[in-house]
């Protein structure tokens, strides 16, 4: 398998163990109290895994959010079945492991995870239906395994150490080939009934519009994503337009090799379509964002993915338009509009950290196992010693005649 492997932290402190061989392989759920749990979770190291449409990348990380040391490697093709993505993940925490005291792994998954975190029902660029991946993997691993949505481990990194520090309401959005989201309140994910909340891009926005790849039409992220942006900019070029001149001229006529992050380079540049075309995507942001704000009224939203990359370009023109469209504008206050702060990294970076949480919870049970097990011992003992002492004493008596 080819890896791609970042030391930029050599001089973080590496520890070397062998924590598959000390860890059972039971584990319970993670509960619901993890504004409260995560203050006393074990400053161990664990593992986050992000897994997208394209990429595995996987992270040891400290307590802190510090990342020791990320692994990554591509994404196996979705018609593949979910064994090789299984293998890959393993592949790439044993890898960490051999290097690092890992003591619990946890997965952002680009997909609809159930509520007990186990299952992951539906993942779009995957070949997951209803599979149960964390049962699956822990039955490989030695180390308890938590799986979650990615954007709700990213939104739970930015919180615990980003843009959205200090914060008791925080929706996350992140833009990418679609729209994704997560909602924090009063320091807890709220996942929903079934495990699928902050599903924001099939929001229905535009009443018979864009047909979306989820069935429906209509929906934010038709309007506000990446695709969004590069579907634009290249039917402005197939169509010639002199307006796209700059951007044709930059891919030499290959319509195909038009993508988010040229767009997002030409416009800082100043080219006038490129500016425009972000201007609209954030427009219709900001449309998205004011919903968002009647029904949720958040204090905080921030905007991660990898549109957000450019910056004012794309978040200016969604203030303005969150402002325009907010409802009782003029009469409430307004929630904060920030980038998020740990970039692509964010998702594994949360992943890790609520793994630490079923750490927690899996050395209070084994603790629980421990003491169990030595108050039978000193039972135990206590008996046989009882009983020594009677025998004893019975066989010092005189003998009756």
């Amino acid at each position: 398998m080819s890896t791609y492997r970042d030391r930029d932290r050599d001089s973080a402190p590496v520890h070397r163990g062998t924590a598959r061989a000390t860890v059972l392989r039971t584990v319970g759920t993670v509960g619901t109290r993890e504004r409260r749990s995560h203050l006393t979770a074990p400053r161990v190291p664990t593992v986050g895994i992000d897994i997208g449409g394209t990429k595995v990348m996987a992270g040891v990380v400290d307590a802190d959010g510090t990342i020791l040391e990320k692994v990554r490697t591509e994404t196996p093709d979705k018609s593949k079945s979910p064994k090789v993505v299984e293998d890959t993940i393993v592949e790439l925490v044993l890898d960490l492991s051999d290097r690092h005291d890992v003591h619990a792994v946890g997965i952002g998954a680009a997909g609809w995870v159930d509520a007990d975190r186990s299952t992951v029902l539906f993942a779009p660029h995957l070949a997951w239906r209803n599979e149960p991946l964390r049962d699956s993997l822990q039955g490989r691993l030695a180390v308890p395994v938590m799986v979650d949505n990615d954007a709700n481990t990213a939104a739970w990194a930015e919180w615990r150490f980003g843009a959205g520090r200090g914060e008791d309401h925080l929706v996350m959005i992140t833009l990418g080939t679609g729209i994704g989201g997560a909602i924090l309140e009063d320091g807890r994910v709220k996942r929903g009934k079934y495990g699928v909340a902050g599903e924001f891009g099939h929001m229905q926005v535009v009443p018979g519009g864009h047909r979306c790849p989820c069935g429906n039409r209509g929906c934010w992220e038709q309007y506000s994503s990446g695709n969004a942006l590069v579907r634009e900019a290249r039917e402005l070029a197939a169509a010639d337009s002199p307006v796209a001149h700059g951007i044709i001229e930059r891919v030499k006529g290959n319509i195909p090799e038009i993508t988010g992050p040229l767009i997002t380079e030409l416009a800082r540049e100043g080219d006038a379509m490129c500016v425009e075309l972000l201007q609209d995507i954030g427009q219709w942001l900001g449309v998205g964002i004011a919903n968002l704000a009647a029904a949720l009224d958040p204090s905080c939203f921030v905007i991660g993915g990898g549109v957000s990359a450019a910056d004012d370009l794309l978040i200016g023109p969604a203030r303005d338009a969150f402002r325009r469209n907010l409802t009782g504008r003029g009469y409430r206050p307004e929630a904060r509009i920030a980038r998020a702060q740990l970039g692509p990294e964010a998702g594994m970076v949360g992943a890790a950290d609520l793994a630490r949480l079923v750490a927690r919870r899996f050395r209070r049970a084994n603790r629980r196992r421990v003491e169990r097990y030595e108050r039978y011992e000193r039972y135990a003992q206590a008996l046989r010693t009882g009983g020594t002492t009677r025998t004893r004493s019975r066989s010092t008596q005189e003998p009756e005649v």
